[in-house]
């Protein structure tokens, strides 16, 4: 398939999506989530939009692999960090020593090999997929979050939290 129709393709089910989470008809409920295999991963949806993400909280279970499908519906580049407090710290830190870099792409930024936690950078109307295993400890330390550390992101509110689900 061409880039052009794959990208239109993509456009539209952005659209889909991002309408259907601003209806205001009620859910239909689907029960309670299982967690994923590395057989059979649990795929999650996570949008991002200017200075939000949606949903207002991940669901993770400790231990579970998930297909997690980033989606960029704003007009910024974004970024989902996946982590406690000492990972959110580390980016912002890492982030704010590129704040007054030109416009255009996010540059090339790191934080020590030994901060643990997932980084995903999307810029607009892009998909990005990452199969993930969460680390099964994850939910026995601080709260975890995602946010975003473009800078001036995560000061603006660009953070959820990610609640723990009992397997």
């Amino acid at each position: 398939m061409p880039f052009a129709v794959r990208r239109l393709a993509l456009l539209a089910a952005l659209a889909a999506t991002l309408a259907a989470c601003g209806s205001s008809a009620p859910a239909t409920p689907s029960g309670p989530p299982s967690p994923g295999t590395v057989a059979a991963p649990r795929e999650v949806n996570l949008i991002t939009k200017d200075d939000v993400f949606l949903p207002d909280a991940l669901v993770l279970f400790p231990g579970e692999t998930v297909l997690l499908h980033v989606i960029n519906g704003g007009l910024e580049v974004h970024e989902a960090v996946i982590g406690g407090p000492g990972v959110q710290a580390a980016w912002e830190v890492a982030e704010a020593a590129v704040a007054d870099a030109p416009p255009g792409p996010t540059p090339v930024v790191s934080v020590p090999p030994d901060v643990l936690g997932i980084r995903i950078v999307v810029r607009s109307g892009q998909l990005v997929d990452l199969v993930w295993t969460v680390p099964a400890e994850a939910a026995a330390g601080q709260p975890w979050i995602v946010g975003c550390h473009i800078p001036g992101h995560f000061a603006k509110g660009m953070q959820i939290p990610v609640q723990w689900a009992a397997g």
